[in-house]
C-alpha cells in the first residue's frame, strides 16, 4: 500500500504547439506533467514530530512536580489522544506548506507558456496556474491523509496488539520505501545507460 501511494501520480496531459522555424517544423508532440500523490515525502511527519517533541524537551529540564511538566506529560506525551489529534493536524499543515514551497503552479504555467506548451481545454498563463493549483490541492489532501494514517497507525495498533512501543514505525516505513524506490530508479538508469553505451560501441 505504501509503495503504491508513494509511486502514485496524477498525469496532466500537456501538448506543444507546432512552430515553423525556417523550413523546419518544431513541436506538436504531446506529453504529460506528473504530479505525485505524496509530493513531499516524509518531511511533514518529521516536522510534526520535531515540533511536538519540543515541549517534552523543555519539560525534561524542569522539576517533575511542576505544573508545566505535568501539563506536557498529560497532553504532549506520544500516544495520548490530544497528542494524536495535534500530530495529525501538524502533518496536514506541513504537507500543504511544504508542497507550496517545492511546487509553484505559476512558475510551471509560465514555463509551459514560454515553450509553447498548454493543457488541453485550459488557456495558457493564469488559468493554467489556477487549474494546476486546484489539482495540486486535491492531490495534497490525499497525500496528507495517507501520511497521517501511516504515521498514526503504530500508535493506534499499540493498545490493540499489547505492544507499547512499535520500533518499526510509520516514519521508518516511509523512509525505507523511499530509499528502496530511489535505489531501484538509479539502478534502472544505470542499466539503460549501459545499454546505450553498448549500442554506441
Amino acid at each position: 500500500f505504501v509503495v503504491i501511494v508513494t509511486q502514485g501520480e496524477r498525469r496532466i496531459p500537456v501538448q506543444y504547439a507546432k512552430r515553423v522555424v525556417g523550413r523546419k517544423m518544431y513541436g506538436g508532440q504531446s506529453t504529460h506533467l506528473p504530479l505525485k500523490v505524496n509530493q513531499v515525502g516524509v518531511i511533514p511527519v518529521i516536522f510534526a514530530s520535531s515540533v511536538l517533541a519540543f515541549p517534552m524537551t523543555i519539560a525534561s529540564f524542569l522539576s517533575p512536580e511542576g505544573g508545566f511538566y505535568k501539563f506536557v506529560q498529560r497532553f504532549f506525551y506520544p500516544g495520548q489522544p490530544i497528542y494524536l489529534v495535534i500530530y495529525a493536524a501538524f502533518i496536514f499543515l506541513f504537507s500543504y506548506f511544504y508542497t507550496a514551497v517545492t511546487f509553484n503552479p505559476a512558475d510551471v504555467a509560465d514555463n509551459l507558456k514560454k515553450y509553447g506548451g498548454f493543457i488541453p481545454g485550459i488557456r495558457p498563463g493564469r488559468p493554467t496556474a489556477e487549474y494546476l493549483d486546484k489539482v495540486l490541492t486535491r492531490i495534497t489532501s490525499a497525500g496528507a491523509l495517507f501520511l497521517t494514517i501511516v504515521a498514526l497507525l503504530p500508535y493506534l495498533l499499540g493498545p490493540l496488539t499489547g505492544i507499547s512501543q512499535i520500533g518499526f514505525g510509520g516514519t521508518s516505513l516511509l523512509i525505507a520505501v523511499g530509499v528502496a524506490i530511489d535505489t531501484m530508479k538509479q539502478i534502472e538508469g544505470e542499466l539503460v545507460m549501459r545499454q546505450y553505451e553498448g549500442f554506441l560501441k
